[in-house]
């Protein structure tokens, strides 16, 4: 599969020998008093004039008045895959739901955390709401990140009635919400496959125990237009963070969740066609304004496989060129995948599980979907482009986020950088096993 790459949006200036002439003549009649600007204009046409030149000409969508650039003060942004805190982990928490689920393989939630304990030993329930971030919360605390998001693939829900047909339905007790709140969760995408596992009194459950827990919500709601709306997170004193909630049927979402003026769900898009973008484009359009940092969370693809299909590519392309998205934050697989930077945005295209109840469950062992990543990305806020992207690696252990050994660290830089080559990007381990990310 071909997949394609385009070099950063890089900006050159050059003056004309006869400008570089008249420019020193100038400097040194006035003796430095004058700036560079005036010296230009002093110069005139005759003696050269400040020209950009670009590889790509047309302009990112959304445009930014151009002004200073603000990196002295910029917006942190942490990034977290699919957080699936149902299940068996829902049943080692305070107030765990009735256990019994309805799939073939299992019929009560409480066998995942016999699974997990087989594999790795007894867990001690129940356990403290911060119990199942782990190491995640010291990490957090060190880097302080201005917005907290993730994908929340649960029903917060004491429903019963449960999506019949589905096979896997997770849910989590709306008492066990401080569970989010502890780890100061600012936005939960939900434009998900297990969001409305429960039904749609299980959705409006969900929705209603996370507005009472003060956590933004993008991606589903009691109707399309709730479900449209962005998460709008307030930065004191350096902008907003918008966040746009996707979800794809490629993820498994049924076609039937999707919300309609009418009837509650998710904020599906049918395809990755033009006119997905340019209904992205109209949703960012409708509230954007000068400073904001704005999110693309898609569910998209499936749950294993590094391959990013062309579509993928050149949707998340037409975003950022069209739509005025600074991040696409990608998940829906339950490992890592490949990360690009497109001028100067970043591009997630697949967070992995950063938790599961998984544990002890066989196959894709290759995959190593017990290893994850924390993603921390620092943003100019004036401009919208990428400074810098840090990743903390984290593994999965007893039904809680754990920092992951070196070697496991070595094992997911080795293979983001196999799988960021076509991209231009590459990662280097630093200190505590942190990665951080290079790119052309």
């Amino acid at each position: 599969m071909s997949r394609i790459y385009h070099k950063g949006h890089k900006e050159r200036y050059k003056l004309g020998n006869l400008g570089v002439l008249c420019v020193f003549v100038v400097k040194k009649v006035l003796c430095r008093l004058a700036g560079v600007a005036l010296l230009a204009l002093l110069a005139g046409p005759a003696c050269g004039r400040q020209v950009m030149e670009t590889e790509q000409p047309s302009p990112i969508g959304a445009e930014r008045p151009a002004e200073p650039s603000s990196t002295a003060n910029p917006i942190t942004v942490f990034l977290g895959g699919d957080v699936m805190t149902g299940r068996g982990i829902d049943q080692v928490l305070p107030y765990p739901c009735d256990p019994r689920i309805y799939e073939s393989y299992m019929k009560s939630a409480a066998g995942y955390v016999e699974l997990a304990e087989s594999a790795y030993g007894p867990i001690q329930s129940p356990v403290g709401f911060d119990y199942i971030w782990g190491d995640a919360l010291e990490e957090l605390e060190r880097a302080k990140p201005d917005a907290r998001i993730i994908n929340l693939e649960t029903s917060v829900t004491t429903s019963d009635d449960y999506w019949q047909g589905k096979g896997i339905n997770y849910r989590m007790s709306p008492q066990n919400v401080p569970c989010l709140t502890t780890a100061r969760i600012d936005c939960c995408s939900l434009a998900n496959n297990h969001v409305l596992d429960w039904g749609y009194v299980g959705l409006s459950e969900t929705l209603e125990a996370l507005s009472q827990a003060h956590i933004h919500t993008a991606g589903a709601g009691q109707d399309l237009r709730e479900a449209e709306a962005p998460a709008i997170i307030e930065v004191e004193g350096k902008g907003r963070v918008l966040v746009f909630s996707y979800g794809l049927p490629t993820s498994g979402i049924p076609g039937s969740w999707g919300a309609t003026e009418d009837r509650a769900g998710v904020n599906l898009l049918p395809d990755l066609s033009d006119q997905a973008v340019q209904r992205v484009k109209q949703g960012v359009e409708s509230v954007e304004r000068q400073g904001d940092i704005v999110v693309a969370s898609i569910h998209w693809g499936g749950n294993w496989g590094y391959d990013i299909p062309p579509e993928q590519v050149a949707f998340a392309h037409a975003l950022i060129d069209q739509a005025g998205v600074d991040i696409l934050h990608g998940h829906s697989s339950h490992h890592v995948k490949g990360i690009e930077v497109y001028r100067e945005r970043l591009i997630l295209y697949g967070c992995g599980d950063l938790l599961n109840d998984y544990e002890g469950i066989g196959g894709y062992e290759s995959f190593r979907g017990d290893l994850a990543l924390m993603y921390l990305a620092s943003m100019d806020p004036a401009t919208g482009k990428l400074l810098g992207l840090q990743m903390t690696p984290t593994q999965t252990r007893h039904l809680r986020i754990n920092r992951a050994s070196r070697a496991d660290a070595s094992w997911l830089r080795d293979t983001l950088n196999r799988e960021g080559e076509p991209f231009g990007t590459q990662v280097e381990m630093g200190e505590g096993n942190r990665l951080t990310l290079r790119w052309d």
